[in-house]
């Protein structure tokens, strides 16, 4: 398992970026530039992040590539397969996204992102952006959300099935996926189910918690490792042992203090799992 974060944290050059990364214990990394930044710049954070045995886990994507407007996207899914050829070019584990939103809101929730068309069409995304790319260093991958495709393990190993490409694989975000009752109280035998439907496919995890408020109706809230009730621990030693290089980002925080505050939580909470 290689600890990481989602933040570059405050730097002024790519070693400065790498050093901080090291220094507070990581040893997996978010690409911080895109395909967009000339060559120089990426080859300079790539020879950084080498030096100091940082795993380049993912290559960010997040755009809508199922925009609603066909001029954008077309444009967001250009964006996307530059982003997955950059994580070719510099051996990232994957390229992320999500599927996309039928909707203003490129991450939002709505019933047509479940209709049989929507995920006929998501499936044909993929592939379009897969065979575009022509990688063979890296994989697409999908993040799951609780409100559109894929939504838990056996949506996601059905999708693997009507994408039927190769470089395509799962990204886990064990957060995203508890969304019932069941997956939070029955935590610890949901990240079981994924790990045995997706566990060969697995390239990068995100990690956070999640708190069941008291108020009505049934309430999850994301939140900062610690804040909240998921077994954290349970699932980093479970996807550690599908992959002792699993990459394992921290995420969704509002400041350099508080990547460095919870990093410092989960080094404590995850000792002698890496």
């Amino acid at each position: 398992m290689r600890l990481g974060t989602s933040s570059p944290l405050k730097h002024g050059s790519a070693e400065e970026w790498a050093e901080n990364q090291a220094g507070l214990g990581c040893r997996a990394v978010v690409f911080p530039l895109s395909a967009n930044d000339p060559e120089e710049k990426i080859n300079e954070y790539l020879e950084a992040a080498k030096r100091h045995d940082l795993l380049i886990a993912e290559v960010g994507i997040w755009r809508n590539a199922m925009s609603l407007d066909p001029a954008d996207r077309r444009a967001q899914r250009d964006y996307c397969v530059r982003q997955l050829q950059l994580a070719d070019r510099i051996g990232a584990r994957c390229a992320v996204n999500v599927a996309g939103a039928v909707g203003e809101r490129w991450d939002g929730h709505y019933k047509e992102n479940f209709s049989k068309e929507t995920r006929k069409q998501i499936a044909g995304m993929v592939q379009e952006i897969i065979d575009r790319a022509d990688v063979r260093n890296t994989f697409f991958t999908l993040e799951p959300m609780p409100w559109m495709v894929p939504s838990g393990p056996e949506d996601y190993a059905r999708l693997i099935e009507e994408v039927d490409r190769d470089r395509f694989a799962v990204h886990m975000d064990i957060i995203n996926m508890t969304n019932s009752l069941e997956r939070y109280y029955e935590a610890e035998a949901f990240v079981d189910r994924c790990a045995e439907l997706l566990g060969n496919r697995i390239r990068s995890c995100h990690i956070k918690d999640v708190h069941l408020k008291e108020e009505y109706t049934f309430q999850l809230q994301e939140c900062a490792p610690g804040e909240g009730e998921y077994p954290l621990r349970y699932y980093v030693e479970k996807m550690n042992g599908l992959d002792t290089d699993m990459p394992v980002i921290l995420e969704h925080l509002n400041t350099d203090e508080e990547y460095i505050r919870y990093m410092n939580y989960l080094k404590e909470v995850l000792y002698g799992i890496q």
